[in-house]
């Protein structure tokens, strides 16, 4: 199971989530949300970091312009686009980011045009992002289209497991869940979470059908030298 460890703000949480067994960190560069992080911190992170941690910046209905700067100057894998962003945006992102995300309330009608987006994988999370509630499940189910679903919204230790064996998402991603405080992870909690998602049993998981290949950031030629612009 894949796991991504969201609204990481300090290069402590950053390296805790990855020594717990994290495949995935994400950095929010949305405006107004208590977990903004500055680029320059991102940056400064992610050089730190083994070159096997996918790290994904989160935008909300932000310029695609801006987003793929944002995401050469902080060296990052990819970005999840977690607003009302049309098709057309996420096209203009993917050009120049290996691994998109798009982001969608559980429920949204877009959900029904998922061939018109160019991205890699789709997430799926409650109606308010980053308030740490659930949703109905079965809302992600089903789902048209064959890309990877993330599942989000409300996850947490005692919870992941359950939602893995209804939904059998490709990964799941958690934020409030594995906090003590907004911006700040629990250790516990996020141990917790990690062992608690990868432990998933495989009877939960025998019809999940992981898709190939895997995404491999050390494999991606980045059209780009990101180092030469900080």
């Amino acid at each position: 199971m894949w796991v991504k460890i969201c609204g990481i703000t300090t290069e402590e949480d950053a390296l805790l989530s990855v020594a717990m067994g994290a495949d995935a960190l994400g950095f929010v560069f949305a405006a107004g949300s208590i977990r903004q992080v500055a680029a320059a911190r991102v940056a400064d992170i992610v050089k730190r970091l083994p070159a096997d941690i996918l790290t994904i910046g989160v935008f909300r209905d932000e310029v695609p312009e801006r987003v793929v700067q944002v995401v050469q100057r902080c060296g990052l894998g990819g970005a999840q686009l977690h607003g009302h962003e049309a098709p057309e945006v996420s096209a203009i992102v993917s050009a120049d980011v290996p691994f998109v995300i798009q982001a969608f309330k559980a429920g949204d009608p877009q959900l029904d045009k998922l061939s018109r987006y160019r991205i890699r994988a789709v997430l799926i999370d409650g109606a308010v992002a980053g308030s740490g509630e659930t949703f109905d499940w079965s809302l992600a189910q089903d789902l048209p289209s064959r890309l990877p679903l993330i599942l989000a919204g409300g996850l947490r230790a005692a919870n992941v497991a359950q939602a893995i064996a209804q939904v059998k998402p490709w990964g799941v991603d958690v934020s409030t869940g594995v906090e003590r405080a907004p911006g700040h992870k629990d250790p516990r909690k996020v141990r917790a979470f990690i062992r608690a998602a990868k432990g998933a049993s495989v009877d939960d998981l025998e019809s999940l059908e992981v898709p190939q290949p895997m995404f491999d950031p050390t494999s991606v030629d980045f059209p780009y030298d990101w180092q030469d612009d900080l």
